[in-house]
């Protein structure tokens, strides 16, 4: 049986922010979208929840920290992404309640962005893989903190904090523009973005990782080969030759 075609998102906003839990994350099939979306002129914000520091066993977690920071730095400047922050938070032992979501609220509410995106948290990858732990609580906790962020009196001692660049710095105040949350790589994926031309760009991000991926012991991984699998085959969902497959969650009342 074929599998169930995909609608072509929503793509009439001007920013968005990315919510995910580790260095890495986005690169592992959702980097090339958004180098289709800066090279639309669109504004896009990376927010990395944890630094990824617990995650080369041969590394010591500071150590670890500076170097995925780096790496992650210079793969969202390569699909047009220059606005990444860390929020710091322990990488491995994330866990979903009110702590992740009022760091979370927050950013949205200094990025204020049309659109949020984050991960697949779902149980699985839609199959026998089972999916990590701090995707799964990022991705609830995103869902949560969208809300958040549009209600004053939901972390109200956030409000007024200054947020950008100190001499244009603003006080932060309640965000409640986000119009939906996407969760790339999702199983329940019913939308997907055609990411072709710029196929290329999504491979030179997760190259760019290459501490990482050497740090897994992962000798012979080539990430073109890695993106191909999925690409082609959201691509085929989409009529397309790559894409990248989305779960998509409106965030209005009766939608």
């Amino acid at each position: 049986m074929d599998p169930e075609p995909l609608e072509p998102l929503d793509e009439t906003w001007e920013r968005a922010l990315c919510v995910v839990a580790h260095p890495d994350d986005m690169e592992f099939g959702a980097a090339a979208a958004v180098a289709r979306w800066t090279g639309q002129g669109k504004s896009v914000g990376y927010c990395m929840v944890t630094s990824g520091e617990a995650g080369i066993d041969a590394l010591a977690p500071q150590e670890c920290r500076a170097v995925r920071e780096a790496e992650q730095v210079e793969s969202a400047r390569i699909v047009g992404v220059d606005h990444v922050e860390f929020l710091g938070l322990p990488d491995g032992v994330l866990e979903y309640g009110v702590a992740l979501r009022a760091a979370i609220a927050r950013s949205v509410r200094a990025f204020r962005p049309d659109v949020v995106v984050t991960g697949n948290f779902r149980d699985t990858w839609g199959g026998r893989n089972l999916n990590q732990a701090d995707h799964i609580a990022v991705g609830r906790a995103v869902l949560d903190a969208v809300r958040d962020a549009g209600n004053r009196w939901v972390f109200a001692d956030q409000l007024g904090d200054q947020v950008g660049d100190q001499a244009g710095a603003t006080g932060l105040e309640p965000w409640g523009g986000v119009r939906e949350v996407w969760a790339f790589g999702s199983p329940q994926s019913t939308h997907g973005v055609d990411t072709t031309d710029t196929f290329d760009a999504g491979v030179a991000s997760l190259e760019a990782h290459g501490a990482y991926i050497e740090g897994l012991g992962w000798e012979h991984f080539d990430a073109r080969e890695f993106l191909e699998g999925m690409g082609r085959q959201t691509g085929q969902r989409l009529g397309v030759g790559f894409g990248a497959p989305f779960e998509v969650f409106p965030m209005g009342w009766g939608e």
